[in-house]
């Protein structure tokens, strides 16, 4: 299973020298298994770069959308493969309690906000509602479950003979908590990240700053690793870094490990990244 990072940055897309080298696209995650199942995590910005380098064999993609907040689903309309006759396309993603997830879609996928609406673009699309039941995708096995985000957002546990990617970019655990960790039971997320090869977890803020943001569905770096050493992941990829964060900001705020006191691995995502599970 390949892990490639298409977009990092959370919130805005952010381009400019002082962002290059993590990235200043908005959430995008590639995942390819070994006989060529593609799964892509969000539509931030950095998916029309991912559109752009897909074989013209490709017959099918299914994107896993977390939510619907613009961060997210921005660069759908751009992503090449929607406007393929011959492409299937798969757009998995949460309904609210009153729109259904086509009516969410519609109100981005149309004018004012895009010329070209839902119903006219060319692929055969097929749209299916998270969370439910663990579903199969190809080769990987795919849970999803609601987690502590403004507004019906889900994360992602994908599993394959090879390892266990947990995709969490936005998150808010430690909300409500007085001193996180948490016991597990009551822990959001917990149970899509639990033994996870791969955990990719937003990380938007510092100690300092999440005193200023507390229930903004975002986590400070520090409880994102008592959160991933709760889980037991072995992994921890640090995600959706906050646009007015330089290289610079974010070599600070990552270089203390959190107060790790395991030996979680700790590697910071940047865009053109890419990890590599193997049985």
């Amino acid at each position: 299973m390949n892990v490639r990072f298409w977009g990092t940055r959370g919130s805005l897309a952010s381009p400019g020298a002082e962002t290059a080298r993590y990235g200043g696209n908005t959430a995008c995650v590639e995942v390819r298994g070994r006989d060529g199942t593609l799964l892509v995590l969000d539509a931030g910005t950095g998916i029309r770069r991912l559109g752009a380098t897909l074989p013209k064999t490709l017959v099918r993609v299914d994107i896993l959308l977390t939510h619907l907040h613009m961060d997210h689903i921005q660069g759908l309309g751009f992503f090449a493969p929607l406007h393929d006759s011959e492409m299937e396309i798969h757009v998995w993603g949460p309904a609210s309690t009153t729109l259904t997830l086509a009516e969410r879609l519609n109100r981005y996928l149309s004018p004012p906000l895009f010329p070209v609406r839902l119903r006219d673009l060319a692929c055969r699309l097929r749209l299916h509602e998270v969370p439910c039941s663990e579903v199969a995708i190809g080769e990987f096995r795919v849970a999803s479950m609601l987690v502590c985000h403004p507004g019906p957002t889900v994360g992602y546990r994908i599993a394959s003979r090879d390892g266990v990617v947990a995709y969490l970019p936005d998150h808010e655990p430690a909300l409500g908590a007085l001193k996180f960790p948490i016991a597990a039971e009551w822990t959001s997320g917990y149970e899509l990240a639990a033994g996870a090869d791969l955990l990719i977890h937003d990380a938007q803020y510092s100690a300092e700053e999440y005193r200023d943001h507390v229930g903004w569905g975002h986590s400070a770096f520090e409880d994102v690793v008592r959160f991933a050493e709760l889980a037991g992941a072995r992994h921890l990829v640090p995600f959706h870094h906050d646009p007015a964060h330089t290289d610079a900001d974010l070599d600070r705020m990552l270089s203390s490990r959190g107060g790790a006191t395991s030996s979680l691995e700790i590697t910071p995502a940047t865009e053109g990244a890419s990890f590599e599970l193997e049985s």
